[in-house]
């Protein structure tokens, strides 16, 4: 798979986040290489910036490894999200555009359209689109990046399932847009932080205590090889 320069990092991270890299698996530098078609040198930066957001820990004598987040760290995530996301809504009442509004809409409409006719996946990709967009129309770039960022990082934590109908999801998304399009900051911020906590209630850890030391016993036993 052959991928441009400046395009490494995202195709990584997304690995990472999908499972083809699993929890704390190496990364070596020529294999990641050899598997987009690019030079170490952009695999290189982009296990630095991996590693600044998180996903990346390097451990002596492994090199760079996949992250293995902690519960609490997972649980912070969810929290985190639940201040951010209705303060974007917020700020994006005040700054959205025209063309922020009409893509908002557009994605409302699709997705009541889509969740009358089933599709989960179709779904789960207009609601990211659409949460993306609400974050990019607050008109702070450090926010959007924030809340890009915590996306990726609960989709790699947890597994979704949406605890509300995907109809009344987003009837709630409609909503939102509606305060959004009329200036309401307070109403945008009331009714995201409800939906959000309502989203926050079908995530499920990717990963328990009990499962992660299982992995670290497996571990011990394999590091303790026989002795001459």
């Amino acid at each position: 798979m052959r991928i441009p320069a400046h395009s490494v990092c995202t195709a990584v991270r997304d690995d990472i986040v999908a499972g083809v890299h699993e929890r704390g698996s190496r990364l070596t530098e020529e294999v990641l290489a050899r598997r987009y078609g690019v030079s170490r040198v952009p695999v290189r930066e982009a296990l630095r910036t991996l590693e600044a957001e998180g996903f990346v820990v390097t451990r002596r004598h492994a090199g760079a490894c996949v992250a293995e987040p902690t519960e609490q760290e997972a649980a912070d995530l969810l929290e985190m999200r639940l201040l951010l996301e209705p303060l974007g809504a917020a700020r994006a009442a005040q700054r959205r555009t025209e063309a922020h509004l009409k893509v908002l809409r557009g994605l409302v409409r699709l997705g009541q359209e889509r969740a009358r006719r089933g599709g989960s996946e179709d779904l789960r990709a207009l609601g990211g689109w659409f949460h993306e967009t609400l974050a990019q129309a607050s008109g702070s770039p450090s926010l959007t990046s924030v809340l890009t960022l915590l996306r990726h990082k609960i989709a790699w934590m947890y597994a979704v399932a949406t605890p509300l109908g995907p109809v009344e999801s987003w009837a709630e998304h409609g909503a939102i847009v509606d305060a959004v399009a009329r200036g309401d900051g307070e109403r945008a911020r009331a009714l995201t932080a409800l939906h959000t906590e309502r989203a926050t209630g079908g995530h499920r850890l990717r990963f328990s205590a009990a499962a992660e030391r299982v992995r670290s016993s497996q571990r011990a036993v394999n590091m303790t090889g026989p002795r001459n």
